[in-house]
């Protein structure tokens, strides 16, 4: 037998509502390294896929922001965990894609991780940062709590297609929310394998959605979609395409993330935690206090 093989290329797909679908358009395009080498052929989405990614998610808020807040940490926990044993995997496609050596790729890849436990961790804490009981005059008891905004589209970062992509995703499905996410245009491929570790770490299908594609293609209809709550502009790296998305945006009023320098390997303190959650106040009477002492 010959001591030669082929390799198995592998077959990059979307991962929609907890499945790999093709591309509905069936194009692909060419993902190369930063020296021009050919890496694989991902699949090019289409407004089409965008709208079945954002239906899924839709489907999916109810059961994932209804969920306890522990539960979601577990399963954050458990990404985590899923990543550390395809950690070699991901070193090297972050190398490949990012052009980094391989103790740097790792070292990306490791704070990857720890990134999914730090979020992991607040979970079932945010809400005594940012909530409370709030002192108001009268007899009423006044408490504050934040609610997630709902279906989020994610511009994943350009440039930090692993650490900055993590970054900017498990806040936003930390809180409860749920996430059309539009892959790094010319690094796509570790975001379509992370989607492989989402449907093996115990997260409902459609909690996570990933595309990959052309983002300004994408992000348009996105943009414009009366059924998403809320964007994340950080992968819009041009000012014009940033701006018309805010537009789009403004038609039903959905909370807007600006694109802005961020620093992903820095401590990411509380900032995206709070930026998709809403805040609901109930008022609750005490019931009347007199002479005798109170009314119950």
């Amino acid at each position: 037998m010959s001591d030669s093989r082929l390799s198995v290329l592998k077959t990059y797909k979307l991962y929609v509502g907890g499945k790999f679908p093709r591309s509905e358009s069936g194009r692909v395009y060419e993902v190369t390294d930063s020296k021009g080498k050919w890496l694989a052929n991902a699949p090019q989405s289409s407004r089409k896929d965008a709208r079945d990614a954002v239906v899924a998610a839709r489907k999916a808020f109810g059961g994932w922001s209804g969920a306890t807040a522990y539960n979601r940490g577990q399963i954050l926990y458990r990404i985590a965990e899923m990543l550390e044993g395809r950690r070699d995997q991901f070193v090297r496609e972050v190398a490949d894609a990012e052009g980094l050596s391989k103790s740097k790729a790792a070292a990306v890849v490791d704070a990857a991780i720890d990134r999914w436990v730090w979020y992991a961790g607040w979970t079932d804490k945010i809400a005594q940062v940012v909530g409370g009981a709030n002192p108001v005059a009268g007899p009423f008891f006044n408490l504050s709590t934040p609610e997630p905004t709902g279906v989020v589209t994610v511009l994943a970062p350009q440039e930090s297609s692993f650490l900055g992509l993590v970054s900017v995703l498990a806040p936003v499905i930390a809180t409860g929310n749920t996430a059309v996410v539009v892959a790094s245009e010319q690094a796509p491929l570790p975001a379509l394998s992370l989607a492989e570790v989402l449907a093996t770490s115990d997260l409902p299908g459609g909690v996570v959605n990933v595309l990959s594609g052309r983002t300004a293609e994408l992000a348009a209809p996105l943009a414009a979609h009366q059924d998403v709550n809320a964007l994340d502009l950080t992968g819009a790296d041009d000012d014009v395409l940033a701006k018309e998305l805010e537009i789009a945006a403004a038609d039903n009023l959905k909370r807007v993330l600006r694109p802005q320098a961020v620093d992903f390997a820095a401590d990411p303190g509380t900032h995206r935690l709070t930026a998709f959650l809403e805040t609901k106040t109930v008022w609750h009477p005490t019931g009347s206090l007199g002479a005798s002492g109170s009314a119950y």
